[in-house]
C-alpha cells in the first residue's frame, strides 16, 4: 500500500578536524584538554584588534574529503562573517564560508552532497551546573570545523544514520578527524520535511539540532517524520523551526523559529585573503592524493571478494586500520586458503584483538593501536591458524597459546607448534593415547552410557566433554567421538 506522505531529509554535519593548532590562531587544537579556558589566546577570545591567520592543514583536510567523495574542488574561495550573538561566539560573528565553499557536489553512501565548507568552532556552553547561570569554556572556540551539507534526497531515518556512519568512517580513514560523537567532535543536524506522496514540492522543514549519536539521529528523524505526518493528517500545519532532541523522552521539542541565511548578514571576511587554490602547490591534486589510503567502500568490496568476510567482520576491520593491516599480513601467509583466512579473521577478532587493545595506546585519530610489545608476528599467527585447521590443536588450545604468547617478552615470532608441545596442547588422536581415558569415562558414567544406548544421542556430547576435561583439552574431539561411539 502506497504511503499517503513522503518524508525528505537533508543533513548538516559538523566535524572537528585534526590539526596542531586552531583554525585562525596558534593555540593548541587539543580536544583532550580538561582544564577550562586553557587553550586560549586573544585571537580565539575575540579581543579587539586581533587578526586571524588561516590554517592550511585544515583546508587540505577538507579538499581531501572532497576528492574522496568525488566533489568539485573550488579554485577560488573566500571566508565570510556569519553574524549572530550568543555567549559561545565571543566576536559576535563566526568566520565561515557562504558563497564559495571549498567543495561542491559529490556522492557518499548513495546520497548527493550539496557542499563542504570550513569554519571555526564555537565555545562550549554548560547550563546544568548553576540554576541561573551558564558557563562557557573557550578551549573549543576557534577549532577547525568542517561542515558537510547533503541535498534533501534522503527519505528514511535508517539511511540518514547510515550516511553519518559512513562519513565518520571516511574522516577516520583519511585521518582528517576523530569524529568522536560522545565528545562533540561530530554533530549532526537533520532537516526534515513531509509532503503528500507524488508532490513536486517539499513540505515545510524543521531542523533538529545537535544530534550526538547515530542512534539519536535515527530515533529523532523517525519521530519527526511521524510527528509531521500526524499533524498534516489531522489538518494542522508544520511550522518552520529549530527543534531539540530529548533523549530521555525520545521526542523533539521546539527551541526557536528557524533562521534564514539573510538573518546572519553574511559579508566577506576583510581580515583574511582570498584563496586561489591552483596557485598554492600544497593544495595541488597530486599533493592532496599523496599517501591517499584505500577508501572504506573500496576496502569493503575487496574484503568481500578476496576474503569472503561477513559484513560484521569487515566493519570491525574498517574501524581499525591497524587491525586490518595485521589481518592482511596474516592472510598473506595463508596463501589464498579461504577456509584458513576466514579462521584467521575469527581468531583475530574474537581471541586476539581485545587482549592486545588492553595494553595499547591511541593514535592521533583516536584509533586503538596494536602495541608492538604485545604483538604476535603475522607469520606466527598464520602458523597458529594452520595448526587449528589441521586439527593439531583445539580452539581452546589456540586461545591458551595466544595468552601464553602475549606473556612473552617482546614480539612473539617463535613456533606455536613448539610452544603447544611444551604446554601439552597438541591434540591426541590415537587410540593408544586417548583410549584409556575414553574407557575410564564410559565406566564412570554408566547411566549416561545407558541413555545413549537407549537412543538419547545428546548424551554423546556430555561424554565427549568429560574426556576433554580429563585430557585438559588435548584430545581431538572428533577422535574422541569416534572412539566413544565404537566402544559404546
Amino acid at each position: 500500500m502506497e504511503k499517503a506522505y513522503q518524508a525528505t531529509i537533508g543533513l548538516e554535519i559538523h566535524a572537528e578536524l585534526i590539526t596542531g593548532s586552531k583554525m585562525f590562531c596558534s593555540c593548541r587544537n587539543n580536544p583532550e584538554e580538561t582544564r577550562p579556558n586553557f587553550d586560549v589566546c586573544p585571537i580565539c577570545l575575540g579581543h579587539p584588534g586581533t587578526l586571524p591567520t588561516l590554517n592550511a592543514e585544515a583546508v587540505r583536510h577538507v579538499l581531501r574529503v572532497g576528492l574522496a567523495v568525488g566533489g568539485k574542488l573550488a579554485d577560488f574561495t573566500e571566508w565570510d562573517r556569519k553574524n549572530y550573538f550568543y555567549p559561545d561566539i565571543p566576536k559576535g560573528y563566526q568566520i565561515s564560508q557562504y558563497k564559495y565553499p571549498l567543495v561542491s557536489g559529490g556522492l557518499l553512501c548513495g546520497v548527493e552532497i550539496e557542499r563542504i565548507h570550513l569554519e571555526e568552532d564555537t565555545a562550549k556552553s554548560t547550563h546544568d551546573i548553576h540554576d541561573k547561570k551558564s558557563l562557557v569554556d573557550f578551549n573549543r572556540s576557534g577549532r577547525p570545523l568542517m561542515e558537510l551539507v547533503t541535498k534533501p534526497v534522503i527519505h528514511d531515518a535508517a539511511s540518514a544514520s547510515a550516511f553519518a556512519r559512513e562519513l565518520r568512517l571516511l574522516l577516520r580513514t583519511l585521518k582528517a578527524g576523530r569524529a568522536d560523537m560522545e565528545k562533540g567532535q561530530m554533530r549532526i543536524e537533520a532537516n526534515v520535511s513531509v509532503a503528500p506522496s507524488g508532490s513536486d514540492k517539499l513540505g515545510v522543514k524543521t531542523e533538529v539540532k545537535n544530534l550526538n549519536s547515530f542512534k539519536s539521529v535515527e530515533k529523532a528523524v523517525a519521530f519527526e517524520i511521524e510527528r509531521q505526518t500526524s499533524l498534516l493528517q489531522s489538518g494542522g500545519t508544520v511550522v518552520q523551526e529549530t527543534r531539540g532532541w530529548d533523549e530521555n523522552r525520545s521526542e523533539t521539542y521546539s527551541q526557536r523559529s528557524k533562521e534564514s541565511s539573510h538573518d546572519y548578514r553574511y559579508f566577506p571576511e576583510p581580515d583574511l585573503p582570498k584563496l586561489k587554490i591552483s596557485e598554492i602547490p600544497f593544495f595541488a591534486e597530486e599533493a592532496l592524493r599523496k599517501d591517499f589510503p584505500e577508501l572504506p567502500w573500496n576496502k569493503r568490496a575487496r574484503y568481500k571478494k578476496d576474503f569472503a568476510l561477513t559484513d560484521k567482520e569487515i566493519a570491525v576491520f574498517l574501524e581499525s586500520p591497524s587491525a586490518a593491516d595485521y589481518f592482511e599480513a596474516v592472510a598473506s601467509g595463508l596463501k589464498g586458503d579461504e577456509k584458513r583466512i576466514r579462521l584467521a579473521a575469527n581468531y583475530i577478532l574474537n581471541n586476539y584483538l581485545g587482549k592486545v587493545r588492553a595494553a595499547s595506546s591511541r593514535d592521533s585519530t583516536g584509533e586503538i593501536e596494536m602495541s608492538p610489545v604485545d604483538k604476535i608476528s603475522p607469520a606466527s599467527f598464520a602458523e597458529l591458524v594452520s595448526l587449528v585447521a589441521a586439527r593439531k590443536i583445539s580452539s581452546t588450545g589456540a586461545g591458551a597459546l595466544i595468552e601464553a604468547a602475549l606473556k612473552t617478552k617482546g614480539n612473539f615470532s617463535a613456533s606455536f607448534e613448539e610452544l603447544a608441545g611444551k604446554l601439552n596442547l597438541i591434540q591426541k588422536s590415537g587410540s593408544a593415547e586417548i583410549g584409556p581415558v575414553v574407557d575410564e569415562v564410559i565406566k564412570a558414567n554408566a547411566s549416561v552410557v545407558a541413555e545413549y544406548r537407549a537412543g538419547k544421542k545428546a548424551s554423546l556430547q556430555f561424554l565427549i566433554g568429560q574426556v576433554m576435561k580429563v585430557t585438559k583439552g588435548s584430545a581431538n574431539p572428533e577422535a574422541v567421538s569416534r572412539l566413544l561411539t565404537e566402544r559404546m
